[in-house]
């Protein structure tokens, strides 16, 4: 009986994740656009955001700027050591280019990639590294940089639009980042301030 409902309700969240994703690669994409969204989910783009964080934390809290830094980088390793080894390989769950049921769907601006999606690391590493800034920095500072969000959601939005993932994957990236950050955000509250 309860295999029944997984399985259920797991084929109705895949069938979903195909809709929501041939929406955006049907409707809502804009090849004059594209290049946009390649870029953004590029790591070179956002050298000069983090350029950006360790000035601010340099200009505003010089006694806290290695603790930041390296929870910073701590939050990066788990998100990113926990999404590709540990959660890939137990969900195995395929990307859409592996997906017959889209193939005449797909716009194939970028290559597949590894076989597995779930969850996206992208998603994990970029919403766990916003929730563990946004955090810290509102303890820090009483400062509610809400953009942070907006730009781990534009990151994963690219991950849809150029085919890397379904939308699941990386909803789930995105609220298994922000616990870590956040948890991450905690720990540093209690080491550092």
């Amino acid at each position: 009986m309860y295999l029944i409902v997984f399985l259920t309700i797991k084929e109705t969240l895949l069938q979903l994740d195909r809709e929501l994703f041939t929406f955006i690669h049907q409707t809502a994409a804009m090849p004059a656009v594209d290049w946009f969204f390649l870029a953004l989910r590029h790591e070179f783009t956002w050298i000069p955001l983090y350029a950006f964080m360790l000035f601010w934390t340099l200009k505003n809290h010089r006694s806290l700027l290695w603790k930041f830094i390296f929870l910073s980088l701590v939050t990066f390793a788990i998100t990113d050591f926990t999404s590709s080894t540990v959660l890939k390989p137990l969900f195995m769950r395929e990307r859409p280019c592996y997906d017959e049921h889209l193939k005449d769907v797909m716009r194939n601006i970028l290559g597949c990639g590894g076989r597995y999606g779930l969850p996206s690391s992208h998603a994990f590493n970029h919403f766990g590294i916003a929730s563990f800034w946004f955090f810290s920095i509102l303890w820090m500072d009483r400062k509610k940089w809400y953009w942070l969000w907006i730009w781990a959601a534009l990151i994963c939005y690219a991950q849809v639009y150029v085919g890397k993932h379904f939308p699941g994957d990386v909803i789930l990236g995105g609220i298994l980042g922000t616990s870590v950050g956040y948890f991450m955000a905690r720990l540093y509250r209690r080491w550092a301030l």
